[in-house]
């Protein structure tokens, strides 16, 4: 399948892209082969292909939830270059 200029000018203005006559010629055969590709697709017999949501089998990678030891709220505000009334204090990022 092949599409014209005049319809790569079309999804060029929708996607608000400015692009060059020779960058028009290219996006226009790279888009045919990406239509044609999609149409070969189309062809494939997948009657008995069982649906899938991954092609490799999953498992869960978490690691085991255990409670640990952690710093006090004093130690990690020792840390901290400018603290207040027990946390952090950062410069404000957007004006009130």
């Amino acid at each position: 399948m092949s599409i014209t200029i005049k319809e790569v000018e079309h999804i060029a203005n929708l996607s608000r892209l400015a692009i060059s006559e020779e960058e028009k010629g290219k996006m226009a055969d790279t888009l045919g082969k990406i239509l044609h590709f999609a149409q070969e697709l189309q062809e494939l017999d997948v009657e008995n292909v069982a649906p899938t949501t991954h092609p490799q089998p999953l498992k869960n990678v978490l690691r085991e939830d255990v409670s640990r030891e952690w710093l006090s709220q004093e130690e990690a505000l020792s840390h901290a270059p400018d603290q207040e009334n027990g946390q952090f204090r950062v410069p404000a990022v957007m004006e009130g």
